[in-house]
């Protein structure tokens, strides 16, 4: 047994002297790293993936009091997904170098903000500004080979989720052409002031775990995501989503599509959001809101949706790229962090996601409603909430990774051989004050600590060796994770 512990030691040195070499290992040597091949020089016979899995199924137990009918609005589309690189190829641009734009004027600022990201494996979502060369661009990326069409918006894809439940009463509020209309689970109940002409397109340009592009190479599977989409961009349905709730009495309210407003002018935007705001403050109080955040880019807006529309919802869904947006646009902790290196730091996440319920969120000092946050990354996922407000979060938590890992692998449970740990092993609460160390136990994969009137739930995931699809992963885990929580009344 001896040579297994100095296997472990040396393995172990070997590992900690290639990370410093190297912090951004690619997948595939973190999948060889991974729990499971350190469980097997142990000499553990199930896998860290197999105990993990199975854990979950356990923790997984419906709330006690289950939502009956989902209002989801109001940002719609159809979703044209394909092979980025090859797309950028057929549109004859060559591999070069990268940089972001906030908003895409040409093929080559949508080549530039590819690459971009692409060299990061971080997901992104921006505006294109000419309509006649994003709709050559869309008719290029339709007719290519392997492009497949899917309902896409962060609504219509939580909307679809939670169609899946027989038990639910879903309404459904966009802009939903012929197209979108056909691809919609038949179940979802559509206002017919929803329904339009026209479809919005939106362009889905993913790559794979390392994917080559001249002297570029993918650390991980991501997408990058564009459209030209003045419905959504204007928010066009709101009004007649909050109309439709009277009628339809909803007991959760799911709102996403702010994002979109990045698209307009300054002036038009900051009247259409205090429209918006007037909107949402219409719903009655009795009814939970959870806001679904996407890709953003201006400093401006996202620090306008912070102080104007975080109060009024109940609940906010988000992942690593606009919990970092966020903090940098509201000067929050953490704010000079430029970008995540590799896995988001749990200790930072955990700051952060702190002092946006502390600031933004229901205090004795404040009025707000926000009192629940649910981060995911590729690796894990973290819940936190305000004590006294919502039960069934360590379910909530791990259903949200465990429908990450199935849906991205397309399987309808967890298959532990095409999945792997990404997830620290060992990690600190906190990065600004004394924090406790947590250590990844496979047969207890939901880990909780407290901070002053706040609980959070983590949970590492079993991330996808070759995922099939990655749009509205993160839509799926917000959706899995609303569904087995239930709110206390107040």
């Amino acid at each position: 047994m001896w040579h297994k512990s100095v296997c472990v030691a040396l393995l172990a040195l070997a590992t900690g002297y290639v990370f410093l070499l190297d912090p951004d290992l690619p997948d595939s040597v973190l999948e060889f790293l991974s729990g499971s091949f350190l469980y097997q020089l142990r000499g553990n016979l199930v896998s860290p993936e197999s105990s993990m899995a199975a854990a979950w199924d356990t923790l997984i137990t419906q709330p006690a009091k289950q939502w009956n009918r989902v209002a989801v609005g109001v940002n719609a589309c159809v979703d044209v997904v394909l092979s980025g690189v090859k797309l950028l190829q057929a549109l004859g641009l060559d591999s070069g170098d990268g940089q972001d734009h906030s908003i895409l004027h040409s093929v080559t600022d949508l080549k530039e903000a590819f690459i971009h990201f692409m060299g990061k494996g971080a997901a992104a979502e921006r505006f294109f500004s000419d309509a006649d060369s994003f709709h050559h661009i869309a008719k290029t990326a339709s007719e290519y080979p392997g492009a497949q069409l899917y309902v896409g918006g962060n609504a219509a894809l939580i909307g679809q989720k939670i169609a899946a439940n027989p038990n639910l009463k879903v309404l459904l509020c966009g802009p939903i052409g012929p197209k979108l209309h056909e691809l919609l689970d038949e179940n979802i109940i559509i206002p017919p002031e929803s329904l339009q002409q026209l479809d919005e397109f939106h362009l889905i340009l993913e790559y794979h775990s390392g994917e080559e592009w001249g002297q570029l190479r993918a650390p991980n599977a991501n997408r990058f995501i564009f459209s030209h989409d003045l419905s959504n961009g204007a928010m066009n349905m709101l009004e007649v989503f909050v109309s439709s709730l009277e009628e339809f009495q909803p007991d959760l309210v799911v709102l996403s599509g702010l994002h979109m407003m990045e698209g307009q002018t300054k002036e038009i935007r900051q009247k259409r959001l205090l429209e918006a705001v007037a909107s949402i403050s219409d719903i009655p109080t009795d009814i939970p809101i959870h806001l679904e955040l996407a890709s953003m880019t201006d400093p401006n807006l996202m620090s306008e949706i912070i102080h104007q529309v975080f109060p009024l919802v109940n609940s906010i869904g988000l992942n690593e790229q606009e919990l970092l947006f966020l903090t940098q646009a509201a000067s929050g902790p953490h704010a000079l962090l430029a970008s995540w290196n590799g896995v988001p730091d749990v200790g930072v996440v955990s700051d952060i996601l702190y002092w946006i319920l502390k600031e933004h969120g229901r205090t004795p000092e404040k009025a707000s409603d926000l009192t629940r946050i649910h981060f995911h990354t590729l690796a894990y996922h973290l819940l936190a909430t305000v004590d006294g407000y919502w039960a069934n979060q360590v379910a909530a938590v791990a259903a949200g990774a465990r429908v990450a890992g199935t849906q991205a692998c397309a399987t309808k449970t967890i298959d532990a051989s095409r999945v792997f740990l990404k997830a620290p092993l060992e990690f600190a609460t906190s990065k600004m004050e004394e924090a406790s160390r947590v250590s990844l136990n496979p047969s207890e994969p939901v880990s909780e600590w407290h901070r002053d009137g706040i609980t959070f739930h983590y949970t590492p995931v079993l991330v996808c060796k070759d995922p099939l699809r990655t749009v509205g992963l993160g839509d799926a885990i917000s959706a899995e994770g609303l569904l087995y929580s239930e709110i206390y009344p107040h």
